[in-house]
This record gives C-alpha cells, sequence and structure tokens, in this order.
C-alpha cells in the first residue's frame, strides 16, 4: 500500500511547536492557575495539562496496535474497533478519572519532564519509520474521541495528538496570549 509522500517535516514541527506551548503554559501558571476550572470540562488546568500530555503517551501503544492491526485484513480492526465502541462508557469514566490523579502524582516538573521525553521519543520513532509502515492503517473508535477518524494511518496517529492537544487548549483558563 503506498500514497503520497507524508510531510514528517510538518510533523516534526507540529510536535514541538506542542511542547514549547506545554512548557509555556505550565510553567507560566501559578499553581492557583492550575487548581483553577478549565472551560467546558470538570477538570482544573492542572487536570487537562495532564490529560493533554497523555494523549502523547498513548501514541505508543496505539502505534503498537496499528503495526499489528494493519497487517491483518481490515475487517479483524473493524471488529476491534466495534467492541472498543460498546466499551465508551467505561472508556470515558477511566479518561476522566486519570488527570484527576495523574496531575497530583507527576506534578508540575514531573509532567513538563514526561512531556519532553514523550515528545523526544515521538521524533525518534517518526524519524526510523519506514514509508511503507507510515501508510498501514485500521479502523478505530470514532466515538472515544472526536479526532479519532474512522480509518487511520500510522502518519496520522503521529498528527491525533497534536490535534487533541490544541482542542484541550482552548479549554484551559490560563493565561495565554497565543491560543490558535
Amino acid at each position: 500500500m503506498t500514497g503520497p509522500a507524508v510531510d514528517r517535516h510538518a510533523i516534526h514541527e507540529e510536535l514541538e511547536r506542542a511542547r514549547v506551548t506545554f512548557h509555556r503554559l505550565l510553567d507560566g501558571a501559578a499553581d492557583a492557575d492550575l487548581r483553577r476550572g478549565t472551560e467546558g470540562t470538570r477538570w482544573t488546568n492542572g487536570q487537562l495539562l495532564f490529560h493533554m500530555l497523555f494523549g502523547y503517551i498513548l501514541i505508543r501503544p496505539l502505534l503498537a496496535l496499528l503495526r499489528v492491526f494493519g497487517r491483518l485484513p481490515p475487517g479483524a480492526s473493524r471488529a476491534f474497533a466495534r467492541v472498543l465502541n460498546a466499551a465508551t462508557r467505561p472508556f470515558d469514566l477511566i479518561n476522566y478519572l486519570g488527570p484527576l490523579g495523574g496531575a497530583r502524582v507527576l506534578g508540575r516538573r514531573r509532567m513538563g519532564v514526561a512531556f519532553d521525553r514523550v515528545i523526544a521519543w515521538l521524533h525518534r520513532r517518526l524519524d526510523a519509520e519506514r514509508e511503507a509502515d507510515l501508510v498501514l492503517a485500521m479502523h478505530y473508535p470514532t466515538r472515544w474521541d472526536p479526532f479519532f477518524q474512522d480509518v487511520m494511518t500510522v502518519a496520522d496517529l503521529y498528527r491525533y495528538p497534536t490535534r487533541h492537544f490544541d482542542f484541550h487548549r482552548r479549554q484551559l483558563t490560563l493565561t495565554d496570549d497565543d491560543r490558535p
């Protein structure tokens, strides 16, 4: 399966922009700012920042799944996506509860370190991808996240967390003059 060449440079720029923005938001916030509520979620700013970080952390297991399902007949990932869509309620609960504890356990400094590490890993992994692997595709549970498409490629997965990041960035109630 081949398609148009993937613009790795653009993906690297998106990842780096998100890393710089995450640090500006995290480092520029007072502790009281991180405890303040967000717009349109039940999380605080600190919890939402953790959720945004977690979107990048999830790419590692999602890439592993895609490498397996991307080599199987499309019906396998379609069935898997249907099962996951059926489990949306428990996923939503876990997705909500995770940041409640995650932000507290990691804290400000370790969230920043974790963001740097996951972005560095994504840069290295993207550089190591073979062109043929970037077009591997599988079905995804579209009820789990508005940024999951019915079918996504490896290249799509590298772009997913920054779309997720940019969406949630608008919900933060932190001072940020460079909002998209």
